[in-house]
């Protein structure tokens, strides 16, 4: 990892973060669709039972959403710090010094697990500048944890 005479070299999220997102987006809207429709079919009458095309339209929404979320995640390692890069509609990049690193951690739950991810989490002395990176590959995580924390070690021993 390192910097290019044009800048750093970003790098992106993998595509199992949108899977898994977009796989959550689709069972809980199904869910609140078929759940709404019953009950507005039963309760109501049938005609208010198209009200469950409302969820069933946020799939497709949400679907388009979560993707330009997804592109819009990247992350670089720089000399003497870590940029990460996220936002659609409000970018917003977030610079670590190494030196002011207190706590790497690797963290990944049992739906991120199940699909191959993990989530590295900054933390630093200020909270503002307390960053994650979600949705990578467990030995990129790890690598990135072990390299962060050399290099925090590093950095703020002043060597």
């Amino acid at each position: 990892m390192g910097t290019t005479a044009a800048g750093p070299e970003w790098l992106g999220l993998p595509p199992g973060l949108l899977r898994m997102r977009r796989l959550l987006l689709v069972v809980w809207l199904g869910l609140v669709a078929v759940g709404a429709g019953l009950l507005l079919g039963l309760l109501v009458g049938p005609a208010w039972a198209a009200f469950a095309l409302l969820p069933l339209a946020g799939i497709g929404w949400g679907w388009v959403l979560l993707g330009r979320n997804w592109h819009s995640w990247r992350y670089a390692e720089r000399a003497d710090d870590l940029l990460i890069s996220r936002g659609v509609l409000w970018r917003e990049e977030t610079v670590v010094p190494y030196g002011r690193m207190q706590l790497v951690e690797v963290t990944s739950g049992p739906v991120e697990r199940h699909f191959g991810l993990a989530s590295v989490q900054l933390h630093t002395a200020a909270a503002a500048t307390d960053a994650t990176i979600p949705g990578l590959d467990p030995a990129e995580a790890e690598r990135l944890r072990d390299r962060l924390t050399q290099l925090g070690e590093a950095r703020s021993a002043g060597l």
